[in-house]
């Protein structure tokens, strides 16, 4: 808990105000509206997902890496590399669906209030742009990010399986993916970027696996990954007219709209991928030392036996929730039954048919 204020109060203190102040002040080397901005453009993050997202997926990204993964995640209790990482199931993946959709709704606020007004002339068609590619980026990420694993898992086992939590991800992979670009997309570059957001959260998520990073909640995947996607999304996607309405000007746009005019003109690419070094630059020299002495300093990480236990039962008087998983000898069963389904399903793949599950986690103890 010490640890969480005191790094919480060094990246909004040193951290954070900085990017602000490069990327969205006037006078930020980076912005758009720096006179005169960056390569004649600057970088368009019109709502963060660089200068929000990114930071906070990079700090993650930092973290992760110094705090070390938990007991039991990549090793057994002999500190032997185990050939499967171990899965912890989330809790309550209900919980996670209701959390999903309340940042969904939160993000409707957040894109479109980014226009900071509503009465003057062109804003509230901003917003409403905003409003519109917000929803369909989320909904593509859950389906891109959802199908996706489904295919993979399909074509690894033979059975279809649905997993919830790759849904709800994908689906803030989207939310962050669009984030730079929602005033200045036209709708069907949102769907596009959402499906692209899905994908970007499924492979680097299995990415930090295979690098042995342990990020319990996917944070870094959906806000890091998805972050540096939003920003190069922008360089892309950013359209002519909705450019000049939102910023005032569509002398450098989007590059695949510059191909359109024949000049190739490749600026605010370029000024997005500057602000994506940048905020990972930043972020990474800043929060590394200060991470390192907080491990140093024995606060970072609570004790193994507190870890092994629970931190409910170690510092919030007993476990919030009290289930009892599956025994061993049914998760057994479930393995043998699966791999029956699996030869049945190979078995009958000229008749079209096929072996359907959904894929929920096991409670936790």
């Amino acid at each position: 808990m010490i640890a969480y204020i005191y790094y919480s109060l060094f990246l909004t203190a040193f951290v954070y105000p900085i990017v602000v102040h490069a990327i969205w002040n006037e006078d930020g080397f980076l912005s758009a509206s720096h006179n005169p901005p960056f390569r004649g453009v600057g970088m368009i993050d019109f709502a963060g997902s660089g200068v929000v997202h990114m930071t906070g997926g990079a700090t993650a990204f930092v973290a992760a890496i110094v705090l070390g993964p938990r007991i039991g995640r990549f090793t057994d209790n002999d500190g032997n590399e185990l050939a499967e990482p171990n899965n912890f199931p989330p809790h309550s993946v209900s919980l996670q669906v209701l959390g999903t959709f309340i940042l969904w709704f939160g993000w409707l606020g957040f894109n479109p209030g980014s226009t900071l007004e509503i009465s003057s002339s062109g804003s509230s068609e901003i917003a409403a742009l905003c409003a519109v590619n917000t929803v369909l980026s989320g909904a593509t990420g859950c389906v891109g990010a959802l199908f996706t694993d489904t295919l993979l898992t399909f074509l690894k086992n033979g059975e279809v399986e649905y997993d919830l939590s790759m849904a709800m991800n994908g689906c803030l992979g989207g939310l962050v993916g669009i984030t730079a670009s929602c005033s200045v997309v036209a709708p069907w570059s949102a769907v596009v970027i959402g499906l692209v957001s899905g994908l970007v959260y499924k492979f680097s998520s299995g990415l930090l696996v295979k690098m042995k990073i342990d990020d319990a909640v996917d944070a870094i995947p959906v806000h890091l990954f998805n972050g540096i996607w939003g920003c190069i999304a922008t360089g892309l996607f950013a359209e002519p007219n909705r450019t000049k309405l939102a910023y005032g000007s569509d002398v450098h746009v989007g590059w695949f709209y510059s191909w359109s005019r024949g000049d190739a003109d490749a600026n605010l690419l370029l000024c997005q991928f500057a602000g994506i070094l940048f905020i990972i630059g930043w972020t990474t020299v800043v929060m590394t030392p200060f991470f390192l002495v907080l491990k140093l300093s024995g606060v970072l990480r609570v004790d193994p036996v507190e870890e092994r236990v629970g931190m409910d039962y170690s510092h919030h008087k007993g476990s919030a929730y009290h289930f009892s998983g599956p025994t061993a000898a049914e998760i057994h069963q479930l393995d043998e039954l699966h791999e029956s389904q699996s030869s049945s399903t190979r078995k009958a793949g000229k008749n079209g048919n096929r072996v359907v599950q959904i894929k929920t986690p096991q409670p936790c103890d």
